[in-house]
């Protein structure tokens, strides 16, 4: 199985999580569990249905982290040899050719990118057509509206 790329920040975020999850939510949901089947007849038992039924997400949301852990390569920005390419982990700036609307992403894993954030999964359309340019460049990307042209301002390693 490929190894899929995470940046550091991502890691730790999913390490946080799972840290979370195991040492906060797990043990209160079993708590939850214990004090509703103290309540009697647990197939009419709502708190009992409902924490159930939260203990089974929070069971499969750690075997979902730790599975995506064991299958990723933890890749350092900070540590990569700084070419002014655009490489997975870097931050780019862009200006649209259309409008000069200047926008910054910077290319991740497909597990933390989060366009609201400014982070895009490095399989998107528009990091594929940036992946290998370098400031200065112009990179087409093809979008649902059609063909959108935006000039790489900007590589930063951060």
């Amino acid at each position: 199985m490929k190894r899929s790329p995470i940046t550091s920040k991502g890691a730790e975020r999913l390490r946080a999580e799972l840290k979370r999850l195991k040492a906060e939510d797990r043990p209160a949901v079993i708590r939850a569990i214990a004090e509703a089947r103290g309540h009697g007849d647990l197939s009419e038992n709502a708190e009992y249905h409902a924490a159930r039924e939260q203990q089974g997400f929070i069971e499969g949301r750690i075997s979902e982290i730790e599975s995506r852990l064991s299958n990723t390569e933890v890749i350092d920005v900070m540590t990569l040899q700084r070419t002014g390419r655009v490489v997975f982990g870097v931050t780019v700036e862009l200006e649209s050719q259309s409008d000069g609307a200047r926008v910054t992403y910077q290319i991740v894993g497909e597990d933390e990118a989060d366009i609201r954030l400014g982070l895009i999964a490095v399989t998107s359309p528009i990091a594929r057509a940036l992946v290998g340019k370098q400031e200065g460049d112009i990179a087409d990307v093809a979008a649902p509206g059609g063909v959108r042209s935006y000039e790489i301002v900007a590589v930063r390693y951060e």
